[in-house]
Order: structure tokens, then sequence, then C-alpha cells
């Protein structure tokens, strides 16, 4: 069995790599993504404030508080006081306001956008108390390459298996396979392995090829992230064969995992945080895998969290791929009939 499996595994690496362009596009694009973005939107201050609200309320009523009405400001209702002061500190929020019991807000001296919101909050409530809060800001680019890196794995690992296997079913080669004594679970395996290797080889040189030339923050623990990865490619790869399982057109298998992979390039948070978002749409974001992915590589790479911090988000990775796994098992057919 792992000689077949082997035999498989060495099969498709071959083809990823004699496919020059694939290999470029794998590469190239992150680091135009990473470095074009980063660029555009590093420069400057926004002229948009972002004040975290403890409320109980889903959405800041302008009626509670005349801070409330100010206009420029977005207000994002939090429930976390410690994470959200963290974000303070972190220039991610601007300041934290809590109306109750007493007026009080936590802002960073050291933030120019916190400053002018704790300028205008003291002008409709001069006596609110003040907490100062002390920390480093996080670089637009510093957030963003967990984001592009997410994506460029998402896309590596749903269209590098769910459509190639597709493609395989389509010129009947898994027909002729079915020929030999290779059973469906080794050959799902061989292929679930080869791009688990394929995307965690460019993943590594592209994250610290970034890293070299825009010396992005780092400070939690490498074996913390590569497990991040490990997990997040094994529920990506499970999905994709899910999606792969019975489809036997390449058209209809492009529209499906653009339908899959089009929603969590949005909501999951490769681009723009979903603080602001309402509570019911942050709720689906986080059923989807890319979403926990980014969530504990930023918590890692920024917050500087270890295993302890970003359990629940390796446990919901380590669900989705035995459910994801179960279902394309009992799903997959060498040919569709």
């Amino acid at each position: 069995m792992i000689a077949r499996i082997l035999a498989i595994l060495k099969a498709r690496n071959l083809e990823f790599i004699r496919d020059r362009s694939s290999m470029v596009w794998a590469i190239v694009v992150p680091f135009v993504l990473v470095f074009g973005l980063g660029i555009i939107f590093s420069g400057g201050d926004s002229s948009q404030f972002t004040v975290a609200v403890l409320d109980d309320a889903s959405s800041v009523d302008t009626q509670a508080h005349p801070y409330y009405a100010t206009r420029f400001i977005e207000f994002v209702p939090v429930e976390d006081s410690a994470e959200a002061i963290k974000k303070v500190g972190r220039h991610q929020f601007d300041l934290l306001f809590e109306r109750e019991p007493v007026a009080r807000y936590w802002v960073n001296p050291e933030s120019p956008t916190g400053y002018l919101a704790e300028r205008l909050l003291l002008q409709a409530d001069p006596a609110a108390v003040r907490e100062a809060v002390t920390g480093e800001a996080v670089r637009y680019v510093d957030w963003l390459v967990p984001g592009i890196l997410g994506m460029n794995m998402m896309f590596a690992c749903l269209f590098g298996v769910g459509y190639v296997v597709v493609r395989y079913r389509k010129n009947g080669f898994l027909k002729r396979l079915r020929a030999t004594p290779l059973s469906a679970f080794e050959f799902i395996t061989a292929q679930a392995l080869s791009r688990l290797m394929l995307v965690l080889a460019v993943q590594t040189f592209v994250f610290f090829g970034v890293k070299l030339f825009l010396d992005i923050s780092m400070e939690g623990s490498y074996l913390a992230l590569l497990t991040v990865a490990l997990l997040g490619c094994s529920a990506l790869l499970a999905l994709a064969l899910v999606i792969a399982a019975r489809i036997n057109s390449e058209e209809v298998a492009a529209g499906v995992l653009n339908i899959c992979t089009f929603p969590m390039m949005m909501l999951s948070g490769v681009f723009f945080s979903l603080e602001a978002a309402p509570r019911w749409l942050q709720n689906l974001a986080n059923a989807l895998p890319l979403t926990q992915i980014l969530a504990a590589a930023r918590a890692i790479m920024i917050d500087g969290a270890g295993f302890a911090g970003v359990w629940p988000q390796l446990a919901a990775l380590l669900g989705m791929t035995a459910v994801f796994l179960a279902v394309g098992a009992a799903l997959f057919r060498w040919r569709f009939v």
C-alpha cells in the first residue's frame, strides 16, 4: 500500500513541478499582492476613527450618550474588554469607551488618531475617566501577510486537488486507475499528501521571502504557526475532496470552487477586518476554514499567542478536516454514474 501511495505522490509532484506556469503563479502572485497592497495602504493616517464600545447592545444607540452622535467615528460594540484594550495598545482601535457604570475610556497616548478621538470624547463628556494603554502600532502589511498567504493556500488546495481530480475523472485517468490494485483511499491519500507538501513548501518560501524584505512581525512560535498551516491545509484539502467526489465536468467544478473560494476571500478577513460587521455575519464567517486559519495565524504572528491561545481555532480546523474527509470518502467515485 505504501509503495502505491508513494508512486502516485511522486507522479503528482512531478506533474506540478513540470508545470512552470503553475509554479510561477503560486510563488509570484503572493509577493505582488503583499508588496502592492502594503505600499498602497501603508501611507498616511486614515481620516476615519474607530472606537470600540463596551456595550451590551448589538449596535450603538446615538441617544444613549452624546459621544455616540459624533460624526466620522465608527463605533464598534465589543464584549471582550481585555482583547479590545490590547487592540487599543496596538493602534487597531483608536479608543475604547465604556459608558456604565462610570464613563471611562482607554487610549494609547502615542496614537495620533487616538488623541483626536479622545478630544472629541472629552468635548461630549468632560468627566470621562482616562486609562492610558501602551503598545506599538501594527503595520497594515503585518496584518495583511497572513491574509495573503492564507488566500494563496486556499486557492492552491481547492483548485490543486478539487479541479485536478475532476480533470482526471473527465479524461478517463481515474477509470484506468480503477483497473490497478490502487484503492480510492490510497489515491486520495497520495493526492492530499502531494498537495500538502507542495503548498507548505511554497508558503514557507514566500513567508521567509516577505519577512526578509519587509521585516514583518513574528512574535510567536514558528512551530505553532506551522501547526496552523498544517491543519489549515488539511481542512482545505478535505473540502476539495468533497467538491471533487462526484463532479465530472471541469466547468461545473470551476463554478463550485469559485462559490467556495469567493465567500471565504471576502468574509474571512483576508484584506479587511469584520469587527464592525453584524454579529450574524461574523458567526457565518467563523464557520469558514480560512477564517480560523487567519485568526490563529494573526494571533501567533502579531500577538505572540502560543498553542494555548489558538487551541479553539486548531480544534475547529481538526473537526472540519474529519467531517470533510468522512463526507468525501463516502461520496467519492472513480467515475460519475
